[in-house]
């Protein structure tokens, strides 16, 4: 596991930008799964201001990590937020992006999207392999959609499983941890002081911090690494 450490989140978005490009310019195809945040937000940003014209966007399949049950016009959409931010911007074939249909009723989607992930990426033991998955952390330290609350969903039999908010109840399509430690690499994006405490206490191994989805991200690759910004580092 590496921690890279910058100075505030547009650095951290520039210097991913920068990582995420080179990765896509040395394959000839290239499988990702995006996450929602305000942090890859800006990182769509870049990518389309900075790198929009250089990088062959069709060597690129874009999916997600997880998914809001909304329908892809909701502002809660993580595919919305990708569309404004980064696909209205560059020059990707339609073909090659493979949205969660969150407006579908989630026990069909979640067996829809697997079969697709399935059909499309290698399998390591039997697992979808996906080239990188990028994850945010929350400050209850989830990852992807899963929740410390179903903290059993992180080793669901299934590809995809129906995860819940654990304020809201709102239903959420997300891949579970086999397929996040299947990847050949998993980058952490993650910003902010109100991240603080949760990374110290997953980067420290305090007791008890198993308990967070995020600190289960244990590829089998070893290629693991943290994106944080100053204040989400601060406690280190």
């Amino acid at each position: 596991m590496r921690v890279e450490v910058f100075e505030n989140k547009i650095e951290v978005a520039k210097q991913f930008s920068k990582f995420f490009t080179e990765q896509i310019n040395n394959s000839d195809v290239y499988h990702v799964a995006l996450s929602g945040g305000s942090t890859p937000k800006i990182v769509f940003d870049v990518l389309a201001e900075e790198y929009g014209d250089t990088v062959d966007w069709q060597k690129v399949h874009f999916y997600w990590g997880d998914e809001r049950c909304v329908p892809s016009t909701d502002d809660q959409s993580n595919y919305k937020m990708t569309v404004e931010h980064l696909f209205s911007k560059i020059d990707v074939p339609e073909e090659n992006i493979h949205r969660v249909l969150g407006e579908a009723s989630p026990e069909r989607e979640v067996m829809r999207y697997a079969n697709l992930l399935e059909i499309n990426l290698d399998r390591v033991e039997e697992v979808p392999q996906f080239d990188l998955i990028i994850l945010g952390m929350g400050d209850d330290g989830h990852t992807a959609s899963i929740f410390p609350h179903q903290i059993e969903l992180w080793d669901a039999n299934d590809h995809c499983v129906v995860a819940e908010h654990p304020e809201t109840g709102q239903k959420r399509i997300t891949i579970n941890g086999k397929v996040i430690n299947a990847a050949k690499q998993v980058i952490f994006l993650v910003t902010g002081k109100a991240k603080a405490e949760k990374v110290k206490e997953i980067h420290n191994q305090v007791d008890g911090f198993k308990n967070y989805p995020a600190a289960l991200v244990s590829p089998k690759s070893k290629d693991l690494i943290w994106f944080l910004d100053d204040e989400a580092a601060s406690f280190l």
